[in-house]
């Protein structure tokens, strides 16, 4: 990951995100796209990086990542996430109640009145 982040570090944030060994590329349109992908490509292969063209998916309007289903109308937590939150059995014990805060603090700006 550090390595690919310094291959990439003049683009992160501007149209590449990179987790582990998931590489995001993101843009407004199609033509921007093509550009992006190209010069995401060509530095992998600058540098002896190869993706597999099966893990690949190109030209997506949405993308699942990360528990998160991410698209040109923003940024969600995916569906299936908030579902297992609210069918959640109510917790027993303040053991239980502080491991279900935990667990579902991160998710907290995406749930409508959360608190």
């Amino acid at each position: 990951m550090c390595f690919m982040s310094s291959v990439l570090h003049p683009y992160l944030d501007k149209f590449v995100i990179v987790f582990i060994d998931y590489i995001l590329v993101y843009s407004k349109n199609e033509v921007e796209h093509v550009k992006h992908l190209t010069t995401v490509l060509r530095l992998l292969r600058e540098h002896q990086l190869y993706a597999k063209l099966n893990k690949c998916s190109c030209f997506q309007t949405e993308v699942h990542y990360l528990g998160h289903v991410v698209s040109k109308e923003g940024i969600v937590v995916d569906p299936e996430k908030i579902r297992s939150i609210m069918e959640w059995v109510a917790p027993k014990s303040v053991d239980e109640v502080r491991s279900f805060i935990g667990m579902v603090g991160y998710y907290r700006r995406f749930i409508k009145n959360f608190s």
